[in-house]
């Protein structure tokens, strides 16, 4: 018994010195990063692939990546965590490029829109019988 915790032990022990590197996202390295000098849209997804989203609305192409080390379940250190943003012309050339710092939370700011709400204004018996009107009589003859 005692040979199998030391066992166990000396197992947990060199499990944790081995560093765990772990990438979300797009796996890129720190030359490429740098790198960044696209003419249009098919230049861009034949370097960097498919986008992580594709905005619906305005078309824009975000690429997300991240990479964290790991040397025990304590210790996880984030490498660097970025969010390209490529916006596109009418021409399919790139107009307008933006890079989020996600790990210093640099060059970020919230935006203070808010979203008008006509839920609001109703009053509670409106809220509660909204659907409620006045009762059609329907004609059943042709």
């Amino acid at each position: 018994m005692y040979r199998f915790i030391v066992l166990i032990i000396s197992l947990l022990l060199i499990n944790n010195c081995s560093n765990q590197i772990s990438y979300s996202g797009k796996i890129f390295n720190e030359e490429n990063i740098q790198k960044l000098d696209f003419k249009n849209k098919n230049n861009l997804q034949n370097k960097l692939g498919n986008p992580s989203y594709i905005d619906p609305i305005t078309g824009k192409f975000f690429y997300y990546l991240e990479r964290n080390t790991q040397k025990s379940a304590f210790n996880k250190h984030t490498d660097y965590s970025y969010i390209f943003v490529f916006e596109f012309n009418e021409n399919e050339t790139i107009a307008n490029t933006s890079v989020y710092d996600l790990k210093n939370n640099k060059n970020i700011e919230l935006v203070k829109d808010e979203t008008g709400s006509t839920i609001l204004k109703r009053g509670l018996l409106e809220k509660m019988f909204g659907g409620v009107g006045p009762r059609q009589e329907i004609s059943t003859t042709p």
